[in-house]
């Protein structure tokens, strides 16, 4: 089975983590993992923009019931109809998290992931809860959430 790595962060990034993002993309694409994410704009999208670049696997855990709303990079969107509560399933489907800026939902999926015992990289973060590892680029970031 490939790995499932997710990305989680910001649903309106500056534009320096929407480039992580698409980089981080492209690097789990590269890896022969999948991308798994929430579905929607954002971080979501820039790192599904860059696993799509790379000829990968997209999957989009989305909160609502349309999967018309999924952006344009998921291959596979997953319609929950659970709004924030998808955090749970985005960590519970990941073998690891590679987590990016973001506010309380981006949080919420990193200490579900920690809680379920998933590894939780932070690239670009300000502040992570702890147990996260910190990775100092994108390739960083991928290698360590394939390695643990």
């Amino acid at each position: 089975m490939k790995p499932l790595i997710a990305v989680i962060g910001d649903s309106n990034p500056s534009p320096a983590t929407a480039q992580l993002a698409e980089a981080v993309g492209r690097g789990i694409a590269a890896s022969g993992a999948v991308l798994v994410c929430g579905g929607l704009g954002g971080v979501m999208e820039a790192a599904g923009r860059g696993a799509k670049a790379a000829g990968g696997l997209t999957i989009g855990i989305l909160p609502g019931y349309d999967p018309a709303a999924a952006n344009p990079y998921m291959d596979i969107p997953v319609c929950t109809g659970m709004g924030h509560a998808r955090n749970a399933i985005i960590a519970a489907t990941a073998n690891a998290l590679i987590a990016l800026e973001g506010a309380y939902g981006t949080l919420s999926e990193m200490a579900l992931g920690l809680k379920m015992g998933r590894p939780v990289v932070s690239l670009g973060r300000r502040e992570s809860p702890p147990g996260a590892l910190s990775a100092s680029d994108p390739d960083e970031a991928v290698r360590m959430a394939l390695d643990e």
